[in-house]
């Protein structure tokens, strides 16, 4: 599996896994283990949640699979120390 932040066109922001092989133009696609940034409450805006990941003023949902997310806008890959912040989330 593949550790992903995923934003969509309705301004979501969300941190999950993909499938190794993953179609990555798809622009909609399910996603395992997923979180959701309800407030980023970073300093270097969305893409310092793939790198360093949710900082302590930030806002994370309790985790669910997502089965279809819609309108993919974009895909960033998530370093392992982000992943480890998004999981003791």
């Amino acid at each position: 599996m593949k550790k992903v932040l995923v934003t969509t066109q309705h301004r979501g922001v969300f941190a999950g896994l993909v499938e190794d092989g993953h179609d990555m133009n798809a622009r909609d696609f399910g996603l395992k283990d997923a979180r959701m940034a309800i407030y980023w409450g970073t300093t270097k805006g969305v893409m310092e949640l793939a790198e360093t990941g949710p900082t302590g003023k930030s806002k994370i949902s309790s985790k669910a699979d997502i089965p279809m997310l819609h309108d993919v806008t974009a895909i960033f890959s998530i370093t392992d120390e982000a992943w480890e912040r998004w999981e003791a989330q």
